[in-house]
């Protein structure tokens, strides 16, 4: 009898073995990326605190609003400085 094996199982067994290997996928902040294990594609992000967690919807959802909140600053940030800079 032959058996057939996942994919998605082999990457787990790999990354189970010899760990994870993550990639940067998003940088929200400076300070806060996302990250994709490119074997078994498990999602983690970086938490208030630094730690690494689980990218979950909540996750997601709290991202997505800071890089709102970070681009807008930032955007800001550069309008002031290049308006102070023609003085």
């Amino acid at each position: 009898m032959k058996k057939t094996t996942n994919p998605n199982s082999a990457a787990k067994l790999y990354c189970g073995v010899f760990g994870h290997n993550y990639e940067v996928t998003k940088k929200v902040t400076m300070h806060v990326k996302e990250y994709t294990c490119k074997c078994c594609k498990r999602q983690l992000t970086t938490d208030s605190d630094g730690h690494l967690r689980e990218l979950t919807p909540k996750y997601q959802e709290i991202n997505s609003l800071l890089e709102q909140v970070y681009n807008r600053r930032m955007t800001r940030m550069q309008a002031k400085t290049l308006g102070s800079a023609a003085y």
